[in-house]
């Protein structure tokens, strides 16, 4: 009896001696296989901090050697047991105006991010920054969704500290559904009734080229991006503007590309007694330079001598930041800034369109003979000449007018000239009726004529325009084509404009003009196409 219990002894202690050796192996060769006690299972990993691997232990659940920690689970069982992602949301809205590509960041601010860009992912991640307060944020990015699905599903790796001395990473799949909405800005605009602030341009001539001048610089720069909307008048242009800030920009534009003036006004709309706020409606009344680019001007006689004593009949050449002019008989050039004009305002004897053809019949150069003291800078490019020249509807009767000319490095006999004819012309200016007769030439040429349909067929290019409402298309096509000479005859005007090739516009013509003026192709951007009414910029 007394040996059966020995051996059951020996038996029970065998067997237990055979379960620590086996034990023993297992920790030996998990010390033996790993460096550190690191457990992955899927997308769940669990990392331990321990001084030494002796004591390492079983699971508590599943039997598991591992590491000791407080909770005596191994990582398995610990993510069945806990969730770190507990709190954070797996759905959330994100707001998106159509019409302006914009996404909502709270609480009214709108910003343009680009599918899968940083920025995006910025907000996305703002939207959950109360649930990720009490976790750590491993790494963050975007799985991919079909961009017309109107969903943006984001993964997310944290780690959180479920026990002292024990950390659990996992990954959550948080997905954004894309609301629409529509901002504030582009309801106004499509409302088209609210604005808080207007600037109306006007000038009193009877041409167009200045404010076709003023609509490529605003293009180029998107001055015009921020207008509700743009009206055109009779006289002027008015742009809508949300904002007092946004109208005042568009103004400190034109001081500093026109000559202009404004005055500004308001208008009280409403008025709260209780915190004292006003209302207002501004308006910003803006009034440019009564002169255009070719045509003929009489200045005041202590304007003309400030200027260097130059001749009180001048021409204007071109219309920027200044008025510059030219002296057809001396070939002396001036500026005139805003400033200026506006304490000695003129204006014009005849308009653009006011100018009669005449056939050039007699050149001959002149020289410049005398510099007096005083004088103002002269010309190079041009060439002073002395001409005859004839009325085209009284081509071939004895009626001739003789005349000096800053023309004289364009014209030969036989070409065809725009000009005033001053002894024939019913004038009502002061400053003309002050000068005396003896003086006055009989006739002022401007611009030389080229055959406009020839000149319309080798045109290669095209300009972009601004859409605006109530604009009279017969006129001003008209108005706009002479806009378009001026920049092929002008380098430095359209130095200032965005001109686009436009290979298809141009027609074969066998009798083409060589001597007209055009624009190189080295001077042109990217195509410009237009379809249904449209103008897209192709690159």
């Amino acid at each position: 009896m007394m040996d059966m219990v020995a051996s059951s002894m020996e038996t029970d202690g065998s067997k237990s001696l055979r379960m620590k050796s086996a034990i023993d192996r297992r920790l030996i060769k998990l010390v033996s296989i790993r460096d550190c006690p690191v457990f992955t299972e899927g997308n769940c990993t669990t990392i331990y901090w321990v001084e030494s691997f002796r004591f390492w232990r079983l699971c508590c659940e599943c039997g598991t050697v591992i590491p000791p920690n407080s909770a005596n689970t191994c990582p398995p069982c610990l993510r069945i047991r806990t969730d770190a992602t507990q709190g954070i949301p797996r759905q959330a809205q994100l707001g998106f105006c159509r019409l302006c590509e914009r996404y909502l960041a709270p609480p009214s601010r709108w910003v343009s991010c680009a599918l899968e860009s940083r920025e995006l992912l910025t907000l996305c991640l703002k939207k959950l920054k109360s649930a990720l307060t009490k976790v750590h944020l491993v790494d963050a990015g975007f799985i991919w969704t079909e961009p017309h699905s109107r969903r943006i599903k984001l993964k997310l790796t944290i780690q959180k500290e479920v026990q002292p001395g024990c950390v659990l990473q996992q990954v959550a799949v948080v997905e954004f559904v894309v609301v629409s909405q529509t901002c504030d800005e582009c309801h106004r605009r499509n409302a088209k009734d609210f604005w808080r602030a207007v600037v109306q341009l006007r000038q009193q001539t009877t041409h167009k080229k200045t404010f076709f001048y003023l609509e490529q610089l605003i293009l180029k720069h998107g001055m015009h991006n921020e207008a509700l909307r743009i009206k055109e008048n009779h006289d002027g242009l008015d742009f809508y503007f949300a904002a007092k800030q946004q109208a005042r920009k568009l103004v400190d534009f034109l001081l500093a590309n026109v000559p202009c003036r404004y005055k500004m006004s308001e208008k009280l709309i409403s008025h709260d007694i209780h915190n004292n706020t006003f209302n207002y409606k501004h308006s910003f009344s803006v009034e440019i330079a009564p002169v255009c680019k070719d045509e003929v001007v009489c200045l005041p006689r202590k304007l003309a001598q400030s200027l260097g004593n130059m001749n009180q009949l001048c021409v204007c050449t071109r219309v920027t930041s200044a008025i510059h002019l030219i002296d057809p008989a001396t070939l002396q050039v001036a500026e005139v800034t805003g400033s200026v004009f506006w304490r000695q305002p003129f204006k014009s004897l005849c308009s653009a369109t006011g100018l009669h053809q005449f056939v050039v019949l007699d050149v001959e150069a002149e020289k410049d003979e005398y510099s007096v003291a005083g004088r103002g800078a002269k010309s190079r490019k041009h060439l002073l000449a002395a001409m005859w020249v004839q009325r085209a509807h009284e081509l071939g009767s004895s009626r001739q007018l003789h005349t000096r000319s800053h023309l004289g490095h364009l014209l030969q006999p036989g070409d065809v000239v725009l000009g005033v004819d001053l002894a024939n012309a019913n004038l009502n200016n002061k400053d003309f009726d002050d000068l005396k007769l003896n003086n006055l030439p009989d006739v002022i040429l401007v611009k030389k004529f080229y055959n406009r349909q020839h000149r319309r067929n080798r045109r290669n290019w095209c300009l972009k325009r601004i859409e605006m409402e109530g604009e009279s298309k017969e006129k001003a096509d008209v108005q706009f084509e002479d806009f378009e000479e001026d920049l092929e005859e002008d380098e430095i005007l359209r130095k200032n404009v965005n001109i686009y090739s436009d290979p298809g516009r141009a027609r074969a013509d066998s009798d083409v003009d060589e001597d007209a003026p055009m624009i190189t192709l080295a001077e042109m951007l990217h195509s410009l196409q237009l379809e249904q009414g449209a103008e897209m910029l192709t690159e």
